[in-house]
């Protein structure tokens, strides 16, 4: 066009800018905006001005976007939406919150991009009431606003609020399915967020039930089925796929696929598994894929052969890899080569206590404390702190939050009195506690109750209750 000597107009280049917005073409888009500037008919047009807030906040270039904002002379709910969803994207969502409150006219755009902001930056308590107030005002929701608030039920594991969103996609009439207005990904999201929730019989219901289904469907369930210890189901959903559908696997679905096999026990199938990536799939492993297969083989005892795989990789093996075949140690007590795995791990991360813990834990289980109290005093030498540790419960919709030695609940004494009566209770049906699977150099000298105990407050508020 321009070779032709032909002047684009204002459509011509907005719709160029927001195809380099689509495509993150930063430095095309600024070329564009060099000639618009050149022009002054064009500087002040309110939709290229739009489109060049909108391209700089997708590509997440806030401060120029936000540059560009405040000096527009006119601006519209288009404009605001694009500045609110660059800082909700750049991960401002304060600001982003801060620019929606003063906004006068919003649309259903304007509150998806502010949700989606907060469930992106892991603020899904916040996204979860912004919902509730966008259902106060004359805005109907959309597909996108039910995707993102099934992934901030996901993040919160909540099977309640996540059943009464359930209940909001129902009402909307969604189909799941392609199409003019492809509503699949509300089911998708659907499935992950009950089987974060571990209600596997309602993600499968959904799944069962969608018009039409695509691969992250199929991974969706293939994963949750992994992650809720069903690894069975999972690999015959996986065959399923193969031989109903023409979709091929994707990295995501042999990551569930491998995890299924590790939870079944199922070695060898594994392995094969791991080996038909390249070869059938044209899937080149990952690091996770690694992690996958040294998971498996050592849950199965196969200690060397997980080792022999971590120094196969084609890139660097990170701390979680290290880790899993650590863990893998402690589980079948191998301690020679749980002290390499674990200098392997302190070399990539020094100020990790899980090594010098999993370490001294192995060593009290063989009842070599003197090993115990070196590799604590190296951990004190090198300034190395344990995170203590947390649990919780939810009672009533309130959650119960309790750190290890924790006496400040309001109901502490009625606590600890069932859990020393339980204890008692144990003791005399033969219960002895693992020490190693404690803090080992301060667990020594200490009771059962007080071993118990730090575990179970949350399970004895819940039956106070």
């Amino acid at each position: 066009m321009m070779e032709c000597g032909v002047e684009p107009d204002e459509m011509t280049i907005a719709s160029v800018i927001s195809a380099c917005a689509s495509l993150c073409a930063v430095i095309q888009g600024r070329e564009i905006h060099a000639r618009v500037v050149k022009f002054n008919k064009l500087r002040s047009d309110l939709v290229i001005s739009n489109a060049l807030v909108d391209m700089y906040s997708k590509c997440n270039m806030i401060n120029e976007a936000r540059w560009l904002f405040d000096r527009m002379p006119i601006k519209n709910v288009v404009s605001e939406t694009s500045i609110v969803s660059g800082y909700a994207k750049a991960a401002s969502v304060k600001t982003a919150r801060t620019m929606f409150s003063k906004m006068i006219d919003r649309n259903i755009v304007s509150w998806n991009a502010l949700i989606a902001g907060y469930t992106q930056n892991g603020e899904n308590e916040e996204a979860l009431a912004l919902f509730l107030l966008l259902k106060r005002e004359p805005v109907w929701p959309t597909h996108y606003t039910f995707g993102n608030l099934l992934n901030a039920c996901a993040n919160l594991a909540d099977l309640k609020l996540g059943r009464q969103a359930h209940t909001h996609v129902l009402k909307q009439g969604f189909r799941f399915q392609h199409g003019f207005e492809p509503d699949i990904f509300v089911g998708n999201s659907l499935i992950d967020m009950y089987m974060k929730c571990a209600s596997v019989e309602d993600g499968n219901r959904v799944f069962r039930k969608m018009v039409e289904r695509d691969g992250v469907s199929y991974n969706a369930m293939i994963v949750g089925y992994a992650q809720n210890g069903q690894g069975n189901e999972a690999l015959a959903l996986f065959k399923e796929m193969l031989a109903v559908s023409e979709m091929k696997p994707d990295h995501v679905t042999m990551i569930g696929v491998l995890c299924a096999c590790s939870h079944a026990g199922l070695v060898e199938e594994g392995c094969r598994y791991f080996d038909s990536m390249s070869r059938e799939f044209g899937l080149k492993p990952l690091k996770d894929h690694y992690t996958c297969m040294v998971d498996l083989l050592g849950r199965a005892g196969r200690l060397f052969e997980a080792k022999n795989t971590i120094l196969s990789m084609p890139m660097n093996p990170d701390s979680v890899v290290w880790g899993s075949l650590l863990s893998a140690c402690k589980l079948h007590r191998d301690i020679e080569m749980g002290s390499f795995v674990a200098d392997k791990l302190l070399e990539i991360d020094p100020e990790n206590s899980g090594p010098y813990v999993l370490l001294s834990n192995m060593y009290a289980e063989l009842g070599r404390w003197r090993d115990v109290t070196r590799v604590r005093k190296l951990m004190r030498k090198n300034g190395v702190v344990k995170q203590p540790g947390c649990s919780w419960i939810e009672i009533s919709s309130r959650t119960h939050v309790f750190m290890v030695k924790d006496m400040r609940h309001s109901k502490k004494k009625e606590i600890y009195l069932l859990l020393k009566g339980l204890s008692k209770v144990m003791k005399l049906s033969g219960y002895v506690p693992n020490i190693a699977d404690y803090d080992a150099d301060e667990e020594q000298n200490k009771g059962e109750f007080t071993l118990v105990e730090e575990l179970e407050v949350p399970l004895a508020l819940g039956h106070l209750n």
